[in-house]
Order: C-alpha cells, then structure tokens, then sequence
C-alpha cells in the first residue's frame, strides 16, 4: 500500500469514527432536554424508553449496522446516567466477527462486568457478544478484544427474550441477558 493510500484510508477511517460520534452525542443531548425523558424513573429501561436514546444505526469494525430496537434495555442511575444495550444486525460482517458481535452497549459511566470483583469497562460504546465456554466478550470499536469474562446461564428465567436489562438480586446491580445467558453489570465506582 503506498503512503497516499494509507493516509486516504486512515482519513476514511477517522471520518467514519467521527460520522459514529455525531450519531451517538446527539442521542444522550436529546434525553437531557426531553420532558418525556425526564420523566422516567431510575431503574431498568425497556426498548420504548430507549426508541428517542439510541442511534437507528451504530458503527462497529468498519461498517454501519442497524439496530433492533425491540431487542434492547437499559439502565438509567439515579443522576440520569445511561447504560443502554441493543442487538445489531451483524449480516454484512465476515462469521468471524459475527460469532462474537452480537449487541451494541453504550454507557455513559464506568461499569464492572461479572460481579463486584470483575473487570471495569469505562464509559464508551463498544461491540459485545456471549461466545462458547461461557464467555462474554467486549470490543473496541475496531473490533479488538478489551474483555473476556465469564458469563452465566439462568435455567429459571421465566422467559427468555433474545435480549434483555433485568434487575439482579444484588442490590445495585443489573444483569445484561441474550437469551438464558447473561453477564452482571454494575456501575464501578
């Protein structure tokens, strides 16, 4: 590749970052001056709260995916602060990328993931998926591994939906779930 592509190709790149930033920002703004918004209390979100929040369409490794917005939740803090989730459709990805990108999260604070003692993720938007052994991945926007941690399987959830936000019976924390598996998300202090 000679030095004239390499920097059109990382001028395409960083357009495409900035274009993803764009569609992001003006989401959270909207929920800071929105009445209906406003109204809804701290807790877990369904996909109606979220329809005004998160992008249509979200971009990850390259391409832009859009978003089934009924397969998504969420959790709003007590100062209003966000952590959104929402299944992608991943059809124009390579299967490599596929097995492991499932969802899109966004999270306007820091969380740790798999309990108190797990790893802690800062505010951003990142690619995650539930992968074999049990395992819950989370990537960067290129597609680059930051975590891998355990997940776990709820054999008593009631009805398992292909993506969801429930309450855990840890006070203070929530569990992300894609069918029966699912990761704990707590916001890291």
């Amino acid at each position: 590749m000679s030095k004239r592509e390499s920097v059109a190709r990382r001028a395409v790149l960083a357009a495409l970052l900035a274009l993803s930033v764009l569609v992001v920002v003006p989401a959270g703004m909207a929920q800071q001056g929105s009445a209906a918004t406003a109204a809804v209390p701290p807790g877990v979100l369904k996909a109606a709260d979220l329809a005004s929040l998160f992008p249509q369409q979200v971009f990850f490794r390259g391409q832009s995916a859009t978003v089934q917005m009924r397969n998504s939740g969420g959790v709003r803090y007590g100062d209003g602060m966000l952590t959104m989730a929402a299944l992608v459709d991943t059809s124009g990805y390579s299967s490599g990328i596929q097995q492991r990108y499932q969802a899109y999260l966004i999270t306007e604070v820091a969380l740790r993931m798999g309990g108190s003692n797990g790893r802690k993720l800062p505010a951003g938007a990142y690619g995650v998926g539930f992968i074999q052994d049990n395992r819950f991945v989370v990537m960067d926007l290129g597609a680059h591994e930051l975590m891998n941690v355990p997940s776990e399987r709820d054999a008593e959830l009631h009805r398992a939906m292909p993506l969801q936000v429930l309450e855990s019976p840890r006070s203070g924390s929530y569990r992300l779930y894609v069918g029966r598996a699912f990761v704990t998300l707590q916001r890291a202090e």
